[in-house]
């Protein structure tokens, strides 16, 4: 990894200099001081056999993609990162990497509808075999361990509910029997949040959402700061090839850049949607990990940095009345997704959860989830006020 500058001696760069300088030294051979966009399939050889710099073939590596990778592992604070076409690629390439067909895995009962659709639709089939678990009772997660558990997946906070688990607590149970700590930290982000230096094995983002921060990127990431991990994580990424093209690693890597400055004022327009929620005749409960009766709340302020920029919340009336207060936003966008500079409103059991319904997962109908954007904050808690009205 290139390594990021700073003064000689101790000390160490912090996030934001990580962001912005690890793995993006000037191009040596212009001085170009973004990282160029290597668009290109392959590589010359000038022996057979031979490459330059290591590359031969952009599945196998691509210099856009490894300064994506290098500044994502940094900010995570691991040693090796991997770039994928989606979120779910990066998930997916994790599964096949770690778990074989009679292994056991333990997720959330909250979880993610997409990894809950990779788990039950295309692992069991496969012939893995999972169980939810609210990962806050850490004596449920040891019931739940078995000797085939080879794999606790972890999301703190959850999408959409918010709850938070304690990922040092449960890095221990999972190496207690045996597993994998894997974390998917979508919902904090590397800057609110470094699962690694809790015990986590690996970590999981959707770079879609706060990583690339505009909305125009697809695209997942996983680090890990185990060699042995990393080597199994290379060869699968590798061989089923479900890797970050190089425009769409330069797009990230551009995102990832303004991280640390955007997810501040994330985190400062969410503590005041929250604020008018709480306060609201219509709405009935508030999911902010930042509220001191938030059950996590503890445990946030602990491992996390601030409380992040998503906001779920129900409303008195029914679903019914949560669909009209979707379709009335101006400022906040009908959209699924999350994590990108405008704010995004959605319902999701008929949206982003709709493949948990009848499910032990099944979120409540009057369920509503914010994006709570980078927009002036007046305007949101305007918009959203006149909605709930």
């Amino acid at each position: 990894m290139t390594d990021a500058p700073g003064p000689r001696g101790a000390h160490l760069p912090g996030f934001a200099t990580l962001a912005i300088h690890a793995g993006q030294d000037p191009d040596p051979l212009t001085g170009a001081v973004a990282v160029p966009i290597y668009q290109t399939s392959t590589f010359a050889q000038d022996e057979v056999g031979s490459t330059r710099a290591g590359y031969d073939y952009s599945r196998a590596g691509n210099p856009t993609r490894t300064a994506l990778e290098q500044a994502i592992a940094a900010v995570e604070g691991g040693r090796y990162g991997y770039a994928f076409a989606s979120g779910m690629a990066a998930a997916d390439t994790y599964v096949r990497a770690v778990l074989r067909p009679g292994d056991h895995l333990i997720i959330p009962d909250d979880a993610y509808g997409g990894s809950f659709r990779l788990i039950d639709k295309i692992c069991v089939p496969w012939g893995l075999t999972y169980t939810t678990v609210p990962l806050g009772d850490l004596d449920a997660v040891r019931a739940a361990m078995r000797p085939s558990t080879r794999v606790l997946w972890c999301e703190t906070p959850t999408n959409p509910l918010l709850s938070v688990a304690d990922i040092a607590a449960l890095a221990t149970i999972a190496h207690d029997g045996g597993a994998q700590l894997l974390v998917d930290n979508t919902f904090a982000s590397p800057y609110l949040q470094q699962p690694l230096a809790l015990g986590a094995d690996a970590v999981l983002h959707s770079t879609t959402k706060y990583v690339g921060g505009h909305s125009d990127v697809i695209g997942g990431a996983l680090v890990t700061d185990d060699a042995g991990l990393a080597e199994q994580l290379a060869f699968h990424s590798k061989s089923m090839g479900a890797v970050a093209g190089p425009f769409d690693a330069w797009l990230t890597l551009r995102g990832l850049k303004t991280l640390a400055v955007r997810m501040d004022r994330h985190c400062d327009n969410a503590e005041q949607v929250v604020e008018l929620l709480t306060g609201h005749p219509r709405v009935g409960r508030v999911y902010y990990p930042g509220l001191p009766d938030h059950p996590g709340h503890d445990i946030a302020a602990r491992q996390m940095r601030r409380f992040g920029g998503m906001v779920s919340f129900t409303v008195r009336d029914g679903q019914e009345e949560a669909l009209k207060v979707c379709r009335r936003t101006r400022v906040f966008t009908l959209g699924e997704s999350l994590g990108g500079v405008e704010s995004l409103i959605e319902h999701p059991g008929l949206m982003t959860h709709a493949s948990v319904a009848g499910s032990a997962l099944q979120v409540p109908a009057d369920l509503i989830r914010l994006s709570v954007g980078i927009e002036d904050a007046d305007d949101l808690v305007a918009d959203l006020r006149d909605a709930l009205d």
